[in-house]
């Protein structure tokens, strides 16, 4: 491969404007000028061997003489026998029997994707009309004043991942994004010429690198003009302060894994800042939830990704961690296996004095053949009633509502 070509292709996909009819005059080229190369040494080889070996005059013509007849037949031969559509219908042996199946993964991706991304606008419509049943339950902090956090994560260049953030912070009237990494497949600068989303949220973005992110990446997405990268670094977001750390890994360039430090290493590093603040940050953002033991204690909440599986769960000591799915529905590779990603991301709500986290909203798109969409909202702590003035459990621990009104809301559409 041509690397500057295919670089200047992927950098202006104009150029691809008949790119087809430049490969095939090329390979007509190539081929041709093989065939004269190969003649050549052909009939000279003959020539030479001929006079080395017998030492004669007249034998090296008798050579030429005779390769030039079977060149001449075996360019017969092929002509004869030559199908191009042979090329469109292959027939494989041995290891390459796998290329067919291979080949129709690859083309019945690019189809099932045209069809998941238009079935995904129609759903990511439909989130504003499940917004209005939302809107009805509660308050989460019962003043109407709760700071709202939109948790992205593993977006992996999904356009669709980016219509849904866009709509949701507009529906849900977010202060500002929170972006766990994982937004493109190789940290590539193609892929970072995609990032004008962003900048046109008009809130705040709040963002960590993952895996498959570069350090190009993080400087493409820092460009725009309400975006912050946290690099062991910490920012203010509406009032609450957030802290975070890249993934130490670039899963794309296997050579860029051999100085780097340990998931462990790179949470311990996070926790090492949050010694140094005069107030304990309300979040810590990490890509991997193998990052988060080290903060665990010493953050209340802890937001996260990489597994493209939704979970939530309370460390040893009392932090929470809300690992995120994939907000992208993993990119292409959702549509591999049998049911595609689903797309997920969550609206944090905060106590706009203390940080806390009083309620959160998990929204989900199903993926390519399923027409629904949820929210469901859950209470950290149960709203204050007559009959329950502590609000808490026994121990203290969080409890989310079952109640009509108050417990998980599950509006689809």
């Amino acid at each position: 491969m041509d690397q500057l070509r295919a670089q200047a292709l992927a950098t202006d996909p104009s150029q691809l404007d008949g790119v087809v009819d430049r490969v095939s005059a090329d390979l007509r080229d190539a081929v041709t000028e093989l065939a004269w190369r190969t003649a050549a040494a052909g009939i000279g080889g003959a020539a030479l061997f001929s006079l080395v070996a017998l030492r004669r005059r007249r034998e090296p013509l008798i050579a030429v003489g005779m390769s030039t007849v079977l060149l001449a037949g075996t360019a017969g031969l092929g002509a004869a026998t030559w199908r191009p559509e042979a090329l469109s219908q292959p027939t494989y042996t041995g290891l390459l029997v796998n290329a067919n199946s291979l080949i129709g993964s690859a083309q019945d991706i690019v189809a099932r994707y045209d069809a998941y991304r238009a079935s995904l606008e129609d759903l990511v419509t439909n989130v504003s009309t499940l917004y209005s049943a939302v809107s009805t339950l509660p308050d989460p902090s019962g003043t109407g004043e709760s700071v709202a956090l939109l948790h992205v994560s593993d977006i992996h260049l999904n356009p669709a991942g980016a219509d849904l953030i866009s709509q949701v912070v507009t529906q849900f009237d977010v202060d500002g994004v929170l972006d766990t990494g994982d937004i493109v497949d190789w940290g590539s600068p193609a892929e970072n010429q995609t990032f004008g989303w962003i900048g046109d949220l008009d809130v705040p973005y709040v963002y960590i690198r993952g895996n498959h992110d570069s350090a190009v990446t993080a400087a493409a997405v820092a460009a725009q003009p309400n975006a912050v990268v946290l690099d062991d670094t910490a920012t203010t977001v509406a009032g609450i302060e957030v802290v975070g750390a890249p993934d130490p890994r670039f899963t794309p360039d296997k050579d860029a894994t051999g100085a780097t430090e340990t998931l462990e290493e790179s949470g311990e590093q996070l926790a090492d800042l949050v010694d140094t603040l005069d107030e304990p940050p309300s979040i810590a953002l990490v890509h991997d939830p193998k990052q988060a033991p080290p903060l665990d204690g010493l953050v209340d909440l802890v937001l996260a990704g990489h597994t493209h599986e939704r979970e939530v769960s309370v460390l040893d000591d009392g932090t929470r961690l809300m690992v995120e799915g994939s907000t992208g529905g993993a990119g292409l590779r959702g549509l591999q296996g049998e049911d595609p990603t689903p797309l997920s991301c969550t609206v944090l709500y905060l106590d706009p004095a203390t940080g806390e986290l009083t309620a959160y909203d998990e929204i989900t798109l199903g993926g390519l053949g399923q027409s629904e969409v949820t929210i469901q909202r859950t209470y950290v702590d149960p709203l204050p009633t007559g009959d329950d003035e502590d609000g808490g459990d026994e121990d203290g621990e969080p409890t989310p509502s079952d109640g009509p009104t108050q417990g998980p809301a599950q509006p689809t559409g």
